[in-house]
């Protein structure tokens, strides 16, 4: 049986909600670059063949259908947290963070949030958190491409500055090479620093100890 990915969505309007918006992150786990999230306001039970969780689509297929969300959606909204605040307070904090920011940042203003996760955030808007929400909401899923595309544009424009860590390739997550690009190169300003992977290889002095 083929779930119905409006089934939030339809559940908000049938309480009164209007303009539901569909919230997520990409970057919680790398080791370097910002965490993004998106807000996106889609238009009522619209066909959108292809959009589903981002982890599942091809980077072909997550730019095509970021142009096509950004041609079609009533607001996306986005909220960028750099490395400084994600240091300072831990990846989680500064993840809702990002996700309070996408959403003052659409226009219209939604009066439901559907957000992916287990997590509300700090708003007055009435929500839902929603385990696995971008396999099982339309607005959550196509939050999740917007977010993703987003993100990995930024690190392309990281990769310029930092070409030896070769961020345009694994967008600062931890993979082989950019641990080993780590180890013989030190940390970047844009590294984590609370970050296991990259505390390691700073001066005893330079960590922050806290993630």
């Amino acid at each position: 049986m083929v779930s119905d990915l409006w089934e939030f969505e339809k559940k908000a309007r049938q309480m009164g909600h209007a303009t539901i918006a569909g919230i997520d992150e990409a970057g919680r786990g790398p080791l370097a670059g910002p965490v993004v999230s998106a807000a996106v306001i889609l238009p009522e039970e619209m066909d959108l063949p292809g959009v589903d969780d981002s982890k599942k689509l091809t980077p072909a297929m997550r730019n095509r259908l970021y142009d096509r969300l950004y041609g079609v959606a009533r607001s996306i909204g986005i909220g960028v947290v750099d490395v400084p605040e994600i240091d300072r307070d831990n990846i989680l904090q500064a993840s809702l963070r990002s996700m309070v920011m996408a959403v003052a940042n659409l226009a219209p203003r939604p009066d439901y949030l559907l957000i992916d996760g287990i997590f509300t955030i700090a708003t007055d808007l009435p929500q839902m958190a929603l385990k696995k929400g971008d396999s099982r909401s339309i607005s959550i899923a196509a939050a999740s491409i917007v977010a993703k595309v987003t993100r990995d544009r930024i690190m392309g424009q990281i990769d310029d500055l930092y070409p030896e860590f070769g961020f345009c390739r694994h967008k600062g997550y931890p993979t082989q090479a950019h641990r080993a690009a780590i180890a013989h190169y030190g940390c970047s300003p844009i590294h984590r620093r609370s970050f296991k992977g990259v505390r390691e290889h700073l001066p005893l002095t330079g960590s922050t100890g806290k993630r």
